[in-house]
């Protein structure tokens, strides 16, 4: 795959930035609820908590949507994130209430297009998770067995049964999801939230956070703002602030390549006729997606850790780039002389036990964090369920599955720098094996 002439941006490969974004706080307010955080999480959030009558003010550093919200690959997951072997071992009793929380949250993010009329390319395709190996099919039955156990909609098949790419083995399809242009979506949930009753200041970066009696008070350089409750949706961003618990979350920064328009007929000749977006049972998975624009969008394979706060404006890595290219043309071998068009990337938090999570620091702050590579579909569920219990005081079913009751984290495993690169470096390793064994069945001589 050519990488020659790559667009590296600042921001999303998806969508520009609005251009109408409003002036920052510049005076003292006061309002019933206060939400830091204008990804999805805390506009969904937000808009909640205006359509219930509340008098809201929502704080975002940049613009709402400038995150993880609208750099992701627009994958609407059904199912939990993370290693769902794992998750079976650590938390068997409490999966199927995590997997109703996810099935509900990409129902919930199809109710909101079709409630506020947003145009984001939506395709009611569901996912897959796929294998390119034996020992990947093996885990993905595996996978199969515990989420149908816990009660998840999902179905085993090979490649021509799920209708993807005919170099993947085979499969799990996740039924419930599908595909959209993020950053269109993103933008659509914010002009709701400008729409509304909400007070909204972008471009407002908070400061310090201070706990008062009977209220609190959010520090910004124009000016503060008095709440009677507040709510962080700050997600991988939560560390910039000392009312965050400790190891809430570690921010990672994932990186996304789009290819240049492909000719239909080349893309038609993959086989993807389900056209589902697939993901690899990789340690650090790789995705791949099909567009409306006919480009191939994929991501992942390599991460890096977030080390400083606040987290750094960035453009990917060309060295990323690079292996995700080199990804590409594994995955994708008949497309090699498909040349990349543009790179970007984005912050996501992962939490330590790789599940979404929900709180209270103090009875009057709540927080939220929905990310771990699933936060397109949960956080906007997650955020509304928020803005329920701050309303009615009391924890919807879904909410209940998500909720922490001392706001202690411990410390997360092998997301180091050098833990990192082992899990990459193990992950080329057997894809190096498993070819050479590829390539030993059909008579080759293995490449070293």
């Amino acid at each position: 795959m050519k990488t020659d002439n790559v667009e590296y941006t600042a921001f999303s490969g998806w969508v520009d930035p609005p251009g109408d974004v409003p002036s920052a706080l510049a005076e003292d307010v006061t309002c019933e609820v206060a939400v830091v955080g204008g990804g999805l999480a805390g506009m969904s959030t937000a808009l909640r908590l205006a359509e219930r009558g509340q008098d809201v003010v929502l704080l975002e550093a940049e613009f709402c949507g400038h995150g993880s919200a609208s750099r992701n690959a627009g994958q609407v997951a059904g199912a939990p994130g993370g290693d769902i072997q794992l998750l079976n071992l650590l938390y068997r009793k409490r999966l199927p209430d995590i997997v109703r929380f996810a099935e509900r949250s990409a129902n919930f993010v199809e109710g909101l297009i079709e409630r506020l009329d947003i145009d984001c390319d939506y395709e009611q395709t569901g996912n897959v998770c796929v294998a390119v190996s034996r020992g990947q099919m093996g885990r993905v039955r595996r996978v199969t067995k515990i989420l149908q156990r816990s009660g998840a909609n999902v179905e085993l098949g090979t490649s021509a049964e799920l209708g993807i790419p005919r170099g993947f083995l085979g499969g799990m399809r996740e039924s419930v999801g599908g595909m959209m242009n993020p950053g269109k979506f993103s933008l659509g949930i914010r002009r709701a939230v400008l729409s509304s009753s909400a007070r909204v200041f972008e471009r407002t970066r908070v400061t310090d956070i201070k706990r008062e009696s009977d209220h609190v008070t959010i520090e910004t350089p124009g000016g503060e703002v008095r709440a009677k409750k507040l709510v962080l949706a700050t997600n991988a961003f939560g560390g910039e602030l000392s009312i965050t618990p400790k190891r809430l979350s570690v921010p990672i920064w994932v990186t996304e390549v789009e290819t240049e328009p492909i000719d239909p007929a080349r893309l038609a000749a993959l086989g993807w006729t389900s056209r589902s977006g697939v993901v690899t049972q990789h340690n650090f998975m790789e995705n791949y997606r099909l567009t409306s624009r006919n480009t191939i969008v994929f991501g992942v394979r390599r991460i890096e850790r977030g080390k400083n706060h606040p987290l750094p404006a960035r453009k990917p890595d060309e060295a990323v780039v690079a292996d995700l290219a080199r990804g590409f043309e594994t995955r994708f071998p008949a497309m090699a002389d498909v040349a990349a068009a543009r790179a970007w990337g984005g912050w996501i938090g992962i939490t330590s036990s790789w599940l979404p999570l929900a709180g209270r620091i103090d009875e009057n702050i709540f927080y939220s964090v929905a990310c771990n590579g699933h936060g397109l579909a949960q956080a906007p569920y997650l955020g509304s369920l928020i803005a329920d219990l701050v309303v009615d005081g009391e924890q919807h079913e879904d909410l209940k599955a998500l909720w922490v009751k001392k706001p202690k984290f411990p410390r997360p495993v092998m997301m180091g720098a050098l833990g990192l690169r082992t899990i990459w470096a193990v992950d080329r390793f057997n894809d190096r094996v498993n070819g050479s064994r590829r390539n030993a069945r059909r008579g080759a001589v293995p490449m070293n």
